[in-house]
């Protein structure tokens, strides 16, 4: 009996393999042609403001490591979870705000970024102090949103010295779903 083997070579099966391996790995890239980030940002997070309770409690991350750039992108991320999950429970008149601030920062979903390490602790605050931070996160990447590849900060660091967690609290990480990277833009 004779078995028939597809001619395939080395270089094909080399190049195959590759195609099926970057498909599986999704993109670990993490720069912008263009700004995402528009210059009315401060406005729609100012009326956003103006209609949510001050004291409304989320929590941030106490603990990432203090890395310029990175930190700015890594407090993106946190915060543009709470954006998703705020929008869950409010009503169609605030769900339309917390859109209009979700869509300046929802470009750091387009990144793949790791999940956040069991070092990272998080506390207590209210929504007025995630906005205020989240306005000066904006601030500080837009001059180098498309200047700078980002790609180093795929992984979410805690400062050094951060102890090990011994048992997950109930403002974890956890707490907040991951996001999912999108796929690129055409």
């Amino acid at each position: 009996m004779t078995v028939l083997a597809p001619a395939w070579s080395p270089t094909t099966y080399l190049l195959l393999l590759l195609l099926l391996s970057s498909g599986l790995s999704g993109t670990q890239d993490c720069s912008f042609q263009h700004s995402p980030i528009s210059s009315d940002f401060a406005v729609k997070i100012r009326e956003l403001s103006d209609y949510l309770l001050q004291d409304y409690p989320v929590t941030v991350a106490s603990n990432l490591q203090d890395e310029e750039l990175c930190g700015a992108l890594w407090r993106l991320v946190l915060a543009q979870r709470w954006m998703e999950r705020l929008k869950t429970v409010a009503g169609s008149k605030m769900q339309g705000l917390l859109e209009r601030v979700n869509t300046e920062i929802h470009f750091v979903t387009k990144c793949a970024f790791q999940p956040p390490p069991s070092c990272l602790r998080f506390v207590q605050t209210n929504i007025s102090r995630l906005l205020q931070e989240t306005s000066e996160q904006l601030v500080a990447l837009k001059p180098w949103i498309t200047r700078q590849n980002f790609s180093r900060c795929l992984e979410l660091q805690c400062q050094p010295g951060a102890p090990r967690p011994q048992s997950p609290g109930p403002a974890a990480c956890g707490a907040l779903t991951w996001p999912r990277p999108h796929p690129a833009d055409p």
